[in-house]
């Protein structure tokens, strides 16, 4: 049985990557959609003619998530249409890789105001919107899409590391800020996702030979993110809130393992 009938979920960076096998897990399992993208028009334009064929809505909606009225327009818009919001996903992100003592602040700035006041704008919005829902009878869930990054220090991403971290102190705030409310929000740290923007930085052939190291043997897929995400926006994660879930076929793991030692037995 479909686990988000009848509701309306915003999915913010829709139209590739994570944000689009979370845009189309949900419409499978029931949800209208808000395609929301900044860049990549023709591509949100394909995830929802794919979310209509199965039936249900989309909206498209070209938003800069840093944008901050921007953003009340895009969840303003998707009120006005179906008339409520049920569920939001903060995913866009924006990484600008450098060394810290190279880094342009420009792109410092740009990194944090996409990853980190953009997940912030979303979550407060959303969540506006949801509190005036209460007593309708509908849950509402919101879920941050934040990193192992959170945990890990990685060269050249300083800015998007310090998003990270932000944006799951704040998911944890806001979940006990909304319990009362009944209002659901849990963070979802993937780890090496292979998506169109690794290939920004990494070779089809590196992507692969270095997927094999993962404990899992490969990269983790959008779909793999999605299944997580449909989970905690249905009813059955009703009890579920300020969780992190880390996605990322034991990739932290398989870090603490090689830096073990070899232990003889006694």
């Amino acid at each position: 049985m479909a686990r988000c009938t009848d509701r309306v979920a915003l999915i913010t960076g829709a139209s590739r990557g994570i944000g689009r096998g979370i845009a189309l897990k949900l419409a499978a399992e029931g949800a209208d959609i808000v395609v929301n993208y900044y860049s990549h028009g023709q591509e949100a334009q394909q995830v929802a003619a794919a979310i209509e064929r199965m039936g249900r809505r989309a909206l498209v909606w070209q938003a800069d998530v840093a944008d901050r009225e921007a953003v009340a327009e895009m969840i303003g818009a998707a009120v006005a249409r179906w008339g409520h919001l049920d569920i939001a996903v903060a995913n866009a992100a924006l990484s600008i890789r450098s060394p810290v003592v190279e880094a342009r602040w420009e792109d410092v700035l740009r990194t944090i105001q996409v990853s980190q006041f953009g997940v912030f704008h979303t979550c407060q919005i959303a969540a506006q919107h949801m509190v005036g829902q209460v007593g309708s009878g509908r849950p509402s869930k919101i879920v941050i899409i934040s990193s192992i990054l959170d945990d890990l220090c990685f060269p050249t991403s300083a800015p998007y590391t310090m998003s990270k971290a932000a944006i799951n102190r704040l998911g944890q705030t806001m979940a006990a800020e909304l319990a009362p409310y009944h209002i659901n929000v849990n963070i979802v740290n993937p780890g090496w996702i292979d998506t169109p923007g690794e290939r920004r930085f990494y070779t089809e052939q590196e992507i692969r030979e270095r997927g094999q190291r993962i404990p899992w043997g490969r990269l983790g897929t959008p779909e793999d993110v999605a299944k997580a995400v449909a989970f905690l926006v249905s009813d059955d994660a009703d009890y579920i809130t300020g969780a992190t879930l880390r996605i990322d076929g034991g990739f932290v793991l398989g870090l603490e393992l090689a830096g073990s030692t070899k232990q003889t037995d006694p």
